[in-house]
């Protein structure tokens, strides 16, 4: 089988036994791996599991572009790392998406790989641009905007588009009647309709990208204690028994180190063990079981995958964002 004709195969969401697992760190899973000469643009690659994701790719040889909501703490956490740079981005102004991009597309270089690491999670209800819901808004319609504008800088024959999903998407599939929830406004559930919206952007950009060789993944980095609890009160991370009333991880076995967290988008992106797979969901370093309809606790929610729901999608983000790389086939 020639690799156009592997390449346009699906890859089955099943594990492939990668040999690593919840514990494995980024360094781990890039072991033997030379970035040399390759460029990567990682959203919120100045904190958090973003920040030991753009460690981890700077240490293996690759040059990092971290574009920043605030560029200035983005310089200060990314101090002392040669071969990476900073720019502006705020992924719920559609107007930043498109000067970010405009501006990276005139210096004339190309994308490995993009990780879509920036993203907000259980905010009070907050509008953006012409009244869009936030969550949906910055973790996908302006990583939806990203993509589709800088694709004539995606390197064909190999770059690798990474969406960070989360385990939340078993809260809610897409609201299809109200997605920008104009009416009953619930944090969780708009989070997790989010992050359902990026597990079917990857599916749908793999189907779309995959003839020139990209390919699409999205993931679960695992539970892990970062800025993105910032719009959590003290007492509801109490009440969900994640910390004590001192602010102590009650269960530290159960969350992961942020370089825990960085290591299954890191394995994304670099892997030569996922080499002619996409449009998959992953975890713990591995490609992810479909989820049990009574278990909420691994793998991927049929929603999620559905390619149906994940063109209707596409469609829409195109549609509000006015911008859509594969207007034939999208």
């Amino acid at each position: 089988m020639n690799n156009s004709a592997m390449d346009s195969s699906d890859t089955a969401q099943h594990k492939i036994g990668s040999g690593f697992g919840a514990t494995s760190t980024a360094e781990d899973v890039l072991q033997g791996i030379d970035l040399t000469g390759k460029l990567a643009v990682v959203t919120g690659g100045y904190s958090g599991l973003g920040l030991e994701t753009t460690r981890a790719l700077v240490r293996a040889g690759a040059r990092v572009v971290v574009p920043a909501r605030r560029p200035a703490a983005a310089r200060e956490n990314l101090a002392g790392l040669d071969g990476v740079e900073t720019d502006e981005l705020d992924l719920g102004d559609q107007e930043s998406v498109r000067a970010f991009a405009d501006r990276f597309l005139a210096s004339g270089r190309t994308v490995d790989f993009l990780i879509g690491s920036a993203g907000i999670m259980a905010c009070p209800e907050t509008r953006v641009g012409p009244g869009w819901e936030a969550q949906f808004a910055t973790n996908h319609l302006g990583h939806f905007a990203l993509v589709n504008r800088l694709w004539p800088a995606i390197e064909p024959g190999g770059a690798r588009i990474v969406s960070v999903s989360s385990r939340a998407h078993h809260f809610a599939g897409m609201r299809w009647d109200d997605v920008q929830w104009r009416e009953g406004y619930d944090k969780w559930a708009a989070y997790g309709q989010a992050k359902t919206a990026n597990v079917l952007f990857a599916v749908h950009l793999d189907k779309l990208a995959r003839d020139r060789g990209v390919r699409a993944f999205a993931l679960h980095p695992g539970g892990i204690i970062t800025p993105l609890q910032r719009h959590l009160p003290k007492q509801e991370m109490v009440e969900r028994g994640w910390i004590d009333e001192d602010g102590n991880l009650l269960n530290p076995e159960g969350f992961k180190s942020p370089e825990q967290g960085a290591a299954t988008q890191v394995w994304a992106a670099t892997s030569p063990q996922l080499a002619r797979m996409g449009g998959v969901y992953l975890e713990d370093c591995d490609i992810a079981e479909p989820a049990l309809a009574d278990d909420a606790t691994a793998g991927v929610k049929d929603w999620a995958k559905d390619p149906e729901q994940a063109a209707r999608l596409w469609e829409l983000s195109a549609e509000l964002t006015g911008v859509n790389a594969f207007p034939a086939q999208g």
